[in-house]
């Protein structure tokens, strides 16, 4: 296992698999971790990729008090894996709110990125504003985050039971649940700050190829959001994915591998 330090002391751990094809860096959802990509990283690194997973700020085995968990900081960490590695033009590809990160860090990045991929995206906007009316409200968000401070297992619980359109097996759900219990109270100020947080300057300015793989069903971020990007960047492709919801790569795997190992290759 690998860690960098990324504020002060603090680490963030994360997976190097090597391989001699187009490197590819897996962003996990709010409260989720590396493990939720154990259906895809190995498919990837299978078909020779260079795969890389990192476990957010506060979540999974990074450290849990950090200072700062913003976006901005989730996503600068991002590049300094990317920077540390050497990585060639690496594609990121980010789940959730991991697609609010995957942004900030593909923006900050720059030319150096070879593509974003969006998966069930939170991005450019996870609520909805005046000229933005996709997603809930900051109030949604805040009632969420109470529940989980009053009671986190079974909050959690919920939430995990409502990634999948069609409810999922008890193991899979126990499975999901279990990575968002591993998140340390300070990740709810993640969610916090994706409420709050408008990439779509950054969404839009991007010179890269962008794929979003989003399901129709998706109970978190709204499918016409995904298709609203279409109009902010002339470089986006978005591929819907019927009777999924927000995990499309749980969901409809051999899909989702093959939308996405076809996107590694162009």
């Amino acid at each position: 296992m690998s860690y960098l330090a990324v504020e002060n002391d603090r680490r963030i751990y994360f997976e190097h698999h090597r391989g001699d094809e187009r490197p590819i860096v897996l962003i996990h959802g709010w409260g989720a971790n590396t493990r939720c990509w154990d259906t895809t990283a190995p498919a990837l690194k299978a078909a020779g990729h260079e795969v890389v997973l990192v476990d957010l700020r506060a979540c999974g085995r990074s450290d849990k008090d950090f200072e700062d968990v913003t976006i901005a900081a989730l996503a600068d960490d991002v590049v300094k894996v990317v920077e540390h590695l050497g990585l060639s033009s690496p594609v990121i590809n980010g789940w959730s709110l991991g697609g609010a990160v995957a942004t900030a860090a593909a923006a900050a990045l720059g030319s150096r990125a070879g593509g974003l991929v969006l998966t069930g995206g939170a991005s450019p906007r996870y609520t909805a504003t005046d000229d933005w009316p996709y997603g809930g409200s900051t109030d949604d968000v805040e009632g969420v985050l109470a529940g989980a401070a009053a009671n986190r297992a079974d909050t959690f619980r919920g939430v995990a039971a409502a990634v999948c359109a069609t409810p999922p097996s008890s193991d899979v759900l126990d499975w999901i649940w279990g990575m968002f219990m591993e998140m340390g109270p300070i990740g709810d100020d993640s969610l916090r700050d994706l409420a709050r947080t408008d990439l779509r300057k950054e969404l839009g300015g991007l010179d890269i190829p962008i794929l979003l793989l989003h399901g129709r069903d998706d109970a978190f971020v709204p499918f016409a959001g995904a298709e609203a990007v279409l109009e902010l960047n002339s470089r986006a492709r978005l591929v819907p994915f019927d009777a999924c919801g927000h995990a499309p790569f749980l969901e409809d795997r051999d899909r989702y591998l093959a939308e996405l190992t076809g996107f590694l290759k162009s």
